[in-house]
C-alpha cells in the first residue's frame, strides 16, 4: 500500500521547508504543528541525525467536513507532512489523505478525503515545478 506522496529537491533544507510551507499554503493549508524530530531526539536521547520536521498542514474547511462526517476522524488529523535532508538532497513526503477514508471505512468522508488528495497532490505538483 502506498501512503504517501514523494517529492526530492536539491536545495538547502531551510529553503526545502520554507518553499513546503507555502506550497501547502496556497492550496488553503496551514501549519498547525512543526515538530523538529533532529532537535527533540538529541534533546532526549542523544540522537545524532539529519534535519527532519514534521508539518502538522491542516486546511480548516476540509478539517470542519471530515469532522461533521465522522468525529473520530480528529485522531487522522493533521495531515502529516515530512521534510528531511539525506544525502545532498531534501525529501518531502506527505500522507495520503485517502487513507482516512480507508481506514474508517464510510461513505461519508470519501469525499472529504478525496478533495484532501487532491489538494496535497497540487501542492506536492508545485513542489516538484519548483526546482
Amino acid at each position: 500500500m502506498i501512503f504517501e506522496e514523494t517529492v526530492v529537491l536539491e536545495v538547502p533544507f531551510d529553503e526545502a521547508l520554507a518553499r513546503t510551507k507555502e506550497a501547502f499554503a496556497a492550496e488553503g493549508f496551514g501549519t498547525l504543528t512543526e515538530i523538529d524530530v533532529q532537535a527533540t531526539l538529541a534533546d532526549k536521547i542523544g540522537k545524532e541525525m539529519d534535519p527532519y520536521v514534521i508539518v502538522g498542514a491542516c486546511n480548516p474547511g476540509l478539517a470542519g467536513q471530515a469532522l461533521d462526517a465522522e468525529p473520530q476522524i480528529g485522531v487522522l488529523l493533521p495531515c502529516n507532512v515530512v521534510v528531511r535532508q539525506t544525502g545532498g538532497n531534501v525529501v518531502i513526503e506527505a500522507m495520503d489523505p485517502g487513507l482516512m477514508a480507508t481506514i474508517v471505512g464510510t461513505d461519508s468522508i470519501r469525499p472529504v478525503a478525496d478533495e484532501a488528495r487532491r489538494l496535497v497532490s497540487n501542492a506536492m505538483e508545485r513542489l516538484a515545478s519548483s526546482q
